[in-house]
């Protein structure tokens, strides 16, 4: 079992009373238990958290201390960057497109994985893009309503007389 100073114990007790979020409070009430000299056992039941959690969460605050145990890990979303700067990034892509320039979602891609220092998913990029209302904008190879090669020919032919 761990040994808590005083001054963590006083640390895990204010960090307590500021709390508003109750997935905080299971941890912050886990680690009080556990501080307390109370077994991984006992600690579960008061706070609802499984044996392996406990022995993570108090691993875990030896280790970095109360911020890793009180700090919001989840957001509301999944975004790499900032909406500022995803847009700042798409503007020369932007320009590319509007001067008619053939813009690849690969090529945004390896920017993006550039600007972020590590690789991401293609998937990544195509919620990138939509979110600043990017569209999949191609030329047609052919019009849909062209008429056969046949029928070009046969009005040809009778153009010519």
């Amino acid at each position: 079992m761990p040994k808590f100073t005083e001054e963590q114990r006083e640390e895990l007790y204010a960090a307590e009373k500021k709390n508003k979020d109750k997935n905080v409070h299971k941890r912050l009430v886990a680690l009080i238990k556990r501080a307390e000299g109370e077994s991984r056992e006992t600690a579960g039941i008061a706070s609802g958290l499984s044996l392996n959690q406990k022995s993570f969460l108090t691993a875990k605050y030896m280790n970095k201390g109360i911020e890793a145990i009180v700090k919001q890990h989840h957001t509301s979303h999944h975004w790499n960057m900032s909406y500022d700067e995803e847009s700042a990034l798409l503007e020369q892509y932007k320009l590319a497109a509007e001067s008619g320039q053939i813009v690849s979602v690969s090529e945004i891609k390896e920017a993006y994985d550039k600007a972020l220092g590590r690789v991401t998913n293609k998937t990544q990029i195509y919620n990138v893009l939509r979110r600043h209302n990017w569209k999949k904008v191609m030329p047609r190879s052919k019009h849909p309503k062209k008429a056969s090669p046949e029928a070009i020919e046969a009005s040809k032919k009778s153009n010519e007389l």
